[in-house]
């Protein structure tokens, strides 16, 4: 089996199951009781919530656990919403950001929010200008992505959080769920104010995330009850995926070091070797691309055929985004590219991790071939 669908899911390390089952047999009781052992629970999350700090080189007190990238992402730009709605109702976001962003704001505008989706280049970047045109005495808040979960385009984070310098009353929100673990994030140097990222796309496991909240910045919690999380997140903690969430940050941190060249040889050698098959558009630009997403369309084809073929290989990808995949929509993220319909329609993604290796990377291109040969015949009979 090849898995290459890295960005929907990954597997999760050997270590973080151990390290599951061993907290949930041993330190199950509740971190809010008053008992050694709640005591014992409460000092285990505050371990790993320094741990997570140290990797992201924040202070513990700016680390907040949720249960996933759109939980973490509602939080961030519902909370600010809720806060700071008397001082202003606009927010700025992308054409081309993740649904539980996207579908966010489109909630918000219900509500009388304004929204500006800034447009994006044929790469999927956003211009600098454009941002510094959209902003209004009442912009409270600004949210790109740093790594698009569909073409692997990254964002020019650092420039804008140097712009919104110049802006000290908007907040600046990065939906580092793709970025995290493969592409290197300065939350301090990139003005970052709010950050979300998801355990179980570095092997971590489902229902597991984390939010970066800067010490002094305030918004308004969505999930009221206990005292939680700083008063932030109301509800028992999920004291074994806290502890497995900064297990699986820290060995896939040490896995960075020592795979990231490796990582972009497979990533480059995929692309040429995609780029030269017929009837091929490659939509990853690797100038300006993570190392570990390549978008392509087998153009004639729709998306899904490519990767149910591959599926009878016992190859596994995916066509867009997997929290949205079965709504059989052309993506919107390829469409704000400029991507032809025609194109959308065939377009599928390889999403890596560090488990990968070249020799799957050169079956999966003798595969590739020999499958998109005999869709193509059938195609054209069809024809």
């Amino acid at each position: 089996m090849i898995y290459f669908d890295n960005s929907a899911t990954t597997k999760p390390y050997e270590e973080v199951l151990e390290a599951f089952v061993k907290t949930s047999q041993v330190f199950y009781a509740n971190p809010s009781s008053l008992h050694r052992l709640g005591g014992q629970v409460e000092k285990l999350i505050s371990q790993a919530r320094q741990q997570v700090a140290d990797i992201f080189s924040v202070k513990a007190n700016e680390i907040y656990f949720t249960s996933g990238g759109t939980e973490g992402n509602n939080l961030a730009i519902k909370g600010t919403a809720l806060q700071y709605h008397s001082r202003g109702n606009h927010i700025i976001t992308t054409s081309i950001e993740h649904s539980s962003v996207y579908e966010t704001c489109k909630q918000l505008e219900e509500l009388g929010f304004t929204i500006t989706y800034l447009p994006v280049n044929q790469q999927g970047q956003i211009h600098i200008e454009d941002l510094k045109a959209a902003i209004t005495d009442k912009t409270i808040l600004v949210s790109v992505m740093h790594v698009n979960n569909e073409t692997g385009t990254v964002q020019p984070i650092e420039q804008i959080g140097s712009l919104l310098k110049n802006y000290p009353k908007i907040l600046f929100h990065v939906d580092h769920v793709q970025g995290c673990s493969k592409v290197p994030l300065s939350i301090y140097g990139s003005g970052i104010d709010l950050c979300t990222v998801s355990a179980h796309k570095f092997h971590g496991l489902k229902g597991n995330g984390i939010l970066y909240k800067r010490a002094n910045v305030r918004i308004s919690p969505i999930l009221t009850g206990g005292h939680q999380e700083q008063n932030m997140r109301s509800g028992t903690e999920n004291t074994a995926g806290i502890v497995t969430t900064a297990k699986a940050l820290r060995l896939v941190t040490n896995q960075y070091e020592k795979h990231i060249d490796q990582l972009v040889t497979i990533r480059n050698y995929l692309i040429e070797q995609i780029a030269q098959l017929p009837h091929i558009a490659i939509h990853t630009d690797p100038i300006v691309a993570a190392p570990h997403i390549i978008n392509f369309s087998a153009v004639g084809l729709r998306g899904e055929v490519l990767v149910h073929a591959l599926e009878q290989e016992h190859i596994y990808i995916s066509t867009t985004s997997a929290c949205s995949s079965k709504t059989k929509e052309l993506s919107r993220t390829l469409l704000a590219m400029g991507v032809s319909e025609k194109a959308a329609e065939g377009a599928v993604r390889i999403s890596l991790s560090f488990e990968n290796t070249m020799d799957e990377a050169k079956t999966f291109i003798k595969v590739l071939k020999n499958t998109l040969n005999n869709l193509f015949q059938v195609v054209g009979e069809d024809r």
